[in-house]
C-alpha cells in the first residue's frame, strides 16, 4: 500500500475534497491518505506546479500524488500519470502542473489515463469533477496496487508534456536576477527562482548588505538595502532580510511581518527581482 497525497484548489468549505477521499476509500479502506494542500490559489497551475516540487522529494518512493488544479476541465487536455526520476507518481491534468518537476526532478515516463477502465463506475456524464471521477479513482487504484503504472493507459512522450513558460535566473555584472516564483503564503515571504549557488557567485556573504530591486514588468515596486541573514532572528522585528529558503533558493522577508502585503508584491514571470552586494 503506497501513500496517497492530495493537492487541489478546492478548499475545505464544501464536500469536494471529502468526495475524493470517499472515492479513494471505496477502492481500499486501508489506504493511507494525506494532504499536501487544498489552498492553491484558484486556477493557479503555476502555484500547483511549485507546491509539488516543494514537497515530492521528501516522500518515500512509490508515493502517489493527486494534483487537481484544472481550469480546463472538460476540454481536450489530457489526463496523465507521470513517474518521476525520484520514484514518485503524479496523477494530474497535463496543463503545466508538471513544469517544476520536469525541470528540477525529472520525469522518466508518462501515461495517459484510459478513462474507459480508470474512471469511477456510474459517474455518469459529468465532465466537471475529474478530481473525483478520474484522478482520485486512478490514484487510489495505483496506490492500492489494483493497477500497475503500465495499466494506467498508453505511454506518451515525456517531451510532449505541457510546460509553463519559465524565466531562468542569470548573473548581470555583480548582480543576480530572477523572478518571484511564489509566496511563503502564511508569512508573506517572497520565494525566488534564484538558487543559492548562483547567488553566491556575486561574492555576497552572511551579514553583508544587499541592494534589492523588485519590478512588475517595467514598474519599480521596491528598492532598498537589506541584510543577507542566516535566519529571521538576525535582524530586528519589522526589518527586511534576504535569506536562503528551504528549497535552497533566495527569499526576501520581513521578520514577523508580511513582505508581500507590505509592498503589494505578487508572483509570476512578470515579477522580477535583482540582488546585488551593496558596496560603499
Amino acid at each position: 500500500m503506497k501513500p496517497l497525497v492530495f493537492q487541489s484548489d478546492f478548499g475545505l468549505v464544501d464536500g469536494a475534497v471529502s468526495a475524493m477521499y470517499g472515492v479513494a476509500y471505496s477502492v481500499n479502506p486501508d489506504l493511507k491518505m494525506h494532504d499536501l494542500t487544498h489552498d492553491i490559489t484558484p486556477y493557479s497551475i503555476w502555484e500547483a506546479s511549485y507546491r509539488l516540487i516543494q514537497t515530492v522529494s521528501y516522500w518515500p518512493d512509490d508515493t502517489v500524488f493527486v494534483s487537481v488544479v484544472d481550469p480546463g476541465v472538460g476540454t481536450d487536455r489530457k489526463s496523465v500519470v507521470a513517474r518521476t526520476h525520484s520514484g514518485k507518481y503524479i496523477v494530474t491534468p497535463d496543463n503545466g502542473t508538471l513544469t517544476h518537476v520536469l525541470r528540477l526532478d525529472g520525469i522518466s515516463a508518462v501515461r495517459e489515463i484510459d478513462e474507459q477502465t480508470n474512471r469511477l463506475p456510474n459517474s455518469g456524464e459529468s465532465y466537471t469533477f475529474y478530481g473525483r471521477d478520474v484522478y482520485a479513482y486512478t490514484g487510489a487504484r495505483l496506490a492500492a496496487g489494483v493497477i500497475s503504472f503500465g495499466e494506467v493507459g498508453p505511454e506518451l512522450p515525456v517531451e510532449d508534456l505541457v510546460r509553463l513558460p519559465v524565466v531562468e535566473p542569470y548573473l548581470e555584472g555583480a548582480a543576480v536576477c530572477g523572478t518571484v516564483d511564489v509566496l511563503d503564503v502564511r508569512f508573506g515571504s517572497l520565494w525566488t527562482n534564484i538558487p543559492r549557488e548562483l547567488f553566491l557567485k556575486t561574492g555576497a556573504e552572511y551579514g553583508d548588505r544587499l541592494s534589492i530591486t523588485i519590478e512588475n514588468d517595467t514598474r519599480t515596486v521596491y528598492r532598498n538595502i537589506i541584510q543577507f541573514a542566516r535566519s529571521f532572528a538576525d535582524v530586528y522585528i519589522g526589518e527586511a532580510l534576504a535569506y536562503v529558503n528551504s528549497l535552497d533558493c533566495m527569499a526576501v522577508a520581513i521578520n514577523q511581518g508580511s513582505f508581500a502585503r507590505a509592498y503589494n508584491i505578487g508572483t509570476g514571470n512578470s515579477w522580477r527581482i535583482r540582488m546585488e552586494p551593496f558596496r560603499i
